[in-house]
């Protein structure tokens, strides 16, 4: 097997922000101005791509899309879609600020690929403007990567391989497989596939589950295991080469590629 040199994170739901809970909060404030109530699940279904296709995704909802064409008397158009955006750009990042917590065991797995000389890298669904403002708070707490690639700043974003793409230029890395791509969302793991790299689905701290940390413990046994097979299942259908419960488990899993035992 490829010696691993660099592993590449999702944000929201992998590294922080347990629950993907702040992207969520966005849409359905983004939707409410609208005067269109929209659920957890509608709000989550598109979750991963660039923030401007996923209210794009969310308006050709039918029932999204047939509960705007009765109030503003017309299918949603790009001049609806732009105004929709820019009140998520306007209204985002004060929400999102206040869920730049880690989830636990992102900073652990930071400081072990540090040991290990593994370079660390990132893609995004959020811009540049709010990731620098993240990137600053996310510090604070050990959570620097070597480098960022942001939703807004390329031709494509996820599923396209582009972001990637730019990480191994960003890094210096190659070839794809010496790369791993960890990530809470399909969208996510199908970038990773389409750049060729490994990737790993995490089960319970992202958008598939949806719960904060301590919605998550409160939560029996059974339930969680439930969950994690659940969730495993659909990230191992869609091609995912791995699934972990949490960023907390990658060394684990890390170590037994190093042993090759997995």
């Amino acid at each position: 097997m490829e010696p691993i040199k660099a592993v590449i994170f999702d944000w929201a739901g992998t590294l922080i922000d347990h629950g993907s809970l702040a992207p969520v909060a966005v849409f359905q404030e983004v939707f409410a101005t609208e005067k269109i109530n929209v659920t957890l699940d509608e709000c989550r279904i598109p979750m991963g791509i660039a923030k401007r296709e996923h209210i794009n995704a969310m308006l050709s909802m039918p029932r999204i899309s047939d509960a705007f064409s009765a109030i503003n008397g017309h299918a949603p158009n790009d001049s609806d879609l732009e105004r929709m955006y820019d009140t998520f750009l306007r209204i985002n990042e004060d929400v999102v600020m206040n869920y730049v917590v880690p989830i636990t065991g992102s900073a652990k797995c930071f400081s072990y690929l540090r040991e290990r000389d593994i370079k660390i890298g990132s893609t995004t669904g959020y811009g540049r403007a709010l990731m620098s403002r993240v990137l600053v708070k996310a510090a604070e707490d050990g959570l620097i990567p070597d480098t960022v690639v942001c939703g807004d700043e390329l031709i494509e974003a996820r599923p396209s391989p582009l972001m990637m793409y730019q990480n191994f230029i960003n890094l210096g890395v190659h070839p794809p497989k010496a790369v791993i791509k960890v990530d809470d969302t399909l969208p996510g793991i199908a970038e990773g596939i389409s750049a060729g790299t490994l990737t790993v689905g995490l089960t319970l701290s992202g958008n598939a589950a949806g719960l904060t940390e301590d919605e998550l413990r409160a939560c029996t046994t059974d339930k969680i295991e439930q969950m994690h097979k659940k969730h495993s299942e659909m990230f191992l259908k869609a091609g995912a080469d791995y699934v972990l419960r949490s960023v907390d488990e990658l060394p684990q899993l890390m170590e037994k590629l190093n042993e090759g035992k997995s």
